[in-house]
């Protein structure tokens, strides 16, 4: 999982169920070690794209491809985290659920027992190590959920919105926490995510969608702001600013088209600003 690791590439990809148009026309390289995040509205083919990457939805046209491999099913060099952290076995225990990858895999049981130990410290649950998943926060499981990927030491994390459903601070504790993870591991990871903020936070690049059906990519942003990052800082406000005139954009249309639009000024989320009401200053 280190910067060594093959990186991924999408070429001319187009998606479909039946007749309805998911995806079309994307294209998209990401290097190795770099943390790629999907921005856009609900139902811009953001999480459909992730999907094909890894290796869940099959492309009607084009490819995508992993260290030069055409991806054609799920692989273990590809780990997932979801949104949802039901993905734990519930009826195992944190620890058996993060060695479960490996003891699939064939790995020994020391080398198995050492992988977890690793991954169950860099999250913070070594002292839930033995605890059930229905005794976990919503935090927790999904910093289980994250070690159980980790320790199958895939070349690629994709991560389908993971800190969706949890709290406003718990969210933020998470974003740290995973910036600390992505640094200490070198991990190449693609975040889907709808939140802004969240975005520059996180992202070495902010890859933005149009608005579904036929939806495809519009805009690549480099974000090469220093870490720990600051939303309050200008560079990162000014950043936040055009991105979210980018997604508002996208966002009056499908309303546009819905014949719904009422003067939409194309701020999103539950905030006035696209912050999902959180004035989030630093990742530390």
């Amino acid at each position: 999982m280190t910067g060594s690791g093959s990186p991924v590439s999408v070429r001319d990809v187009d998606i479909r169920f039946g007749d309805f148009v998911a995806v079309r026309q994307a294209n998209l390289d990401i290097a190795a070690g770099e943390f790629v995040c999907l921005l856009g509205p609900s139902g811009c083919g953001k999480s459909t794209l992730l999907n094909a990457i890894a290796g869940f939805v099959k492309p009607v046209g084009g490819e995508v491809t992993c260290a030069g491999a055409r991806v054609t099913a799920p692989d273990v060099s590809r780990g997932v985290v979801f949104q949802s952290a039901e993905a734990l076995f519930p009826w195992l225990t944190v620890r058996q659920n993060v060695e479960f990858g490996p003891r699939m895999r064939g790995v020994g049981k020391a080398q198995r027992a050492t992988a977890v130990d690793r991954y169950l410290t860099m999250v913070g649950l070594s002292h839930s190590a033995d605890r059930f998943p229905g005794q976990l926060s919503g935090g927790m499981r999904q910093r289980a959920q994250l070690a159980r990927v980790l320790a199958n030491e895939p070349s690629v994390v994709l991560m389908d919105e993971p800190f969706g459903a949890l709290d406003a601070q718990t969210r933020l504790v998470m974003q740290v926490e995973l910036d600390r993870i992505w640094r200490e591991t070198g991990a190449t990871i693609v975040f889907v995510t709808h939140d802004i903020g969240e975005a520059i936070l996180l992202g070495d690049r902010i890859v933005t969608m149009t608005a579904g059906p036929s939806a495809a990519i519009k805009n690549v942003y480099p974000c090469d702001l220093p870490r720990p990052r600051d939303l309050t800082d200008p560079a990162s406000a000014a950043l936040f600013r055009q991105l979210r005139e980018d997604i508002g954009a996208e966002v009056a249309r499908t309303l546009r088209a819905q014949g719904l639009d009422d003067g939409h000024d194309g701020r999103t989320g539950d905030g006035h600003d696209g912050s999902n009401g959180r004035d989030r200053k630093a990742l530390r």
